[in-house]
């Protein structure tokens, strides 16, 4: 399952959790509300996880990307360098998009 998938399914779960913690509440069960609660907290424990593992993939490839960018000037090839800030970018954005 990738990651998108696992945040995606975290979201639901969360969602669902709050659904059934409100129904709980509505309909006065303190066990519904109970495991509503608890299945909320499992799926945003599960969202967060995806994005952290996305955070650290991203961090990862701006560094990568920073190293090859410093190689490409370093042996003057500007197509290298290019390709070192694309993924130095990249990298950048898919940390931003999951915090």
């Amino acid at each position: 399952m990738s990651n998108t998938s696992k945040r995606a399914a975290g979201t639901a779960k969360e969602l669902r959790g709050k659904v059934e913690k409100n129904v709980g509440k509505l309909v006065g069960s303190e066990r519904l509300a109970a495991e509503g609660r608890a299945r909320e907290l499992a799926g945003r424990a599960q969202k967060e996880s995806a994005k952290g593992r996305e955070r650290i993939k991203g961090a990862v490839e701006e560094v990568t990307g920073r190293v090859e960018s410093a190689v490409g000037d370093l042996v003057d090839d500007p197509k290298t360098s290019a390709r070192g800030q694309l993924r130095k970018a990249k990298g950048k954005a898919r940390q931003a998009t999951n915090r």
